[in-house]
């Protein structure tokens, strides 16, 4: 024992040390609510790489609802939490059938179906059955991640790099600069070019990876044969989500319809 601290005095030290201690080396836990889980292990195998716009994912809603993707559709749905317990309700989603996603579809499902319980140690969510068995592993985004939302886009330009159907059908642009969309350095502003025509619009984000587009006012110019001005004048307004990844931005559109892959418009010096 110390011989210029007293004993009690000691003991609160060494309590205060060991907090301390805790607060800079351990790693604070994600909220459930509001954080996006990717899902990195399901059945106790890892998931492969998906596609950006289908990975298997979960966000919990703070009213107690329910969205993401099994891997392949969209699905939307309720949960329960009390305590460490965990349960869902039932799922509806989008009925497309995808190549090559059908392991990880099942699992997910499986693990939303056996969920009783869940843990959280930093950035990683474990769903457990009942008698504890993991079922699901998820990874949730860094805090110090950006958070998808009106300041991530804001002042951002892409151009087209292809378009992918529903039915993979591949829809290429002859030169991705004719198709082109800004984002203003304001909330909301857009300006675009589809092709021959010019013009501008708005856009809105509730902060997660939504987003929806407003009417857009163009040029009327008749644009020539093989251009893909008529296609993206008719889809644009059922754009619903988004998600940024490898430095490009993809769009897709509802009911898992298709998605446009964007690429970053190079500066000019």
């Amino acid at each position: 024992m110390s011989p210029d601290i007293p004993a009690g005095s000691l003991a609160i030290l060494r309590l205060a040390l060991a907090g301390a201690f805790t607060v800079i080396a351990g790693q604070a836990a994600a909220p459930l609510e509001t954080t996006y889980w990717r899902a990195t292990e399901l059945a106790g195998k890892p998931v492969p790489v998906q596609n950006a716009a289908r990975e298997a994912h979960l966000v919990f809603q703070p009213d107690g609802r329910l969205t993401g993707s099994d891997g392949c559709n969209r699905i939307s749905g309720s949960y329960q939490v009390k305590d460490q317990s965990l349960t869902f309700g039932p799922t509806v989603g989008t009925q497309m059938a995808c190549i090559d996603a059908a392991a990880v579809e099942q699992g997910f499902r499986v693990a939303l179906k056996g969920a009783g319980r869940f843990r959280i140690a930093g950035n990683r969510l474990e769903l457990l059955d009942t008698a504890g068995a993991r079922l699901a592993v998820f990874e949730g985004r860094p805090p110090s991640a950006p958070a998808p939302g009106a300041s991530t886009l804001q002042g951002t330009a892409w151009q087209l790099v292809r378009f992918r159907g529903g039915n993979d059908t591949i829809l290429t642009p002859d030169d991705g600069s004719k198709y082109t969309i800004e984002f203003g350095p304001k909330p909301g502003q857009l300006t675009a070019r589809f092709d021959c025509n010019r013009g501008q619009g708005t856009w809105t984000s509730d902060g997660s990876s939504q987003l929806e587009f407003g009417p857009m006012v163009l040029t009327r110019a008749k644009c020539p044969e093989g251009s893909l001005h008529d296609h993206l004048v008719k889809q644009w307004p059922f754009i619903r989500s988004y998600v940024l990844k490898d430095g490009r931005l993809f769009l897709s559109l509802m009911a898992d319809g298709g998605i446009y892959e964007f690429a970053p418009v190079k500066k000019t010096p």
